[in-house]
């Protein structure tokens, strides 16, 4: 016998073969829900930046092609925002960082 009694058992409050450090699983259509709203606002919140983005260089004195990149990067990022909303998110990501890569390329020509 190794001495210990019941009571100190349950003083510790734990049980026998629980682990108390795993993390609650969620609901996995509550993750995809989840995935869609955060691609679609980010490509809306992207697209809405390029073309603001867009306007203020066209009103510059600026080579036509800074505008044109930003426009063109901000109607990618409103695909990748359109394909994250029908759940194509891995794809929506890919469009979100090609827009914004077509973006920053544009204002390289600044």
């Amino acid at each position: 016998m190794s001495g210990r009694g019941d009571s100190e058992i349950a003083e510790t409050g734990e049980e026998e073969g629980v682990d108390q450090g795993m993390d609650v699983v969620e609901d996995p259509a509550q993750v995809a829900r989840r995935a869609r709203w955060t691609a679609a606002g980010t490509g809306l919140l992207l697209a809405l930046a390029g073309l603001a983005a867009s306007a203020l260089r066209a009103t510059g004195s600026t080579p036509a092609l800074v505008p044109a990149a930003y426009a063109l990067g901000a109607f990618v990022c409103a695909l990748g925002a359109f394909l994250g909303s029908r759940g194509r998110t891995r794809r929506a990501l890919w469009l979100l960082v090609s827009g914004v890569m077509v973006m920053a390329l544009g204002d390289q020509f600044d």
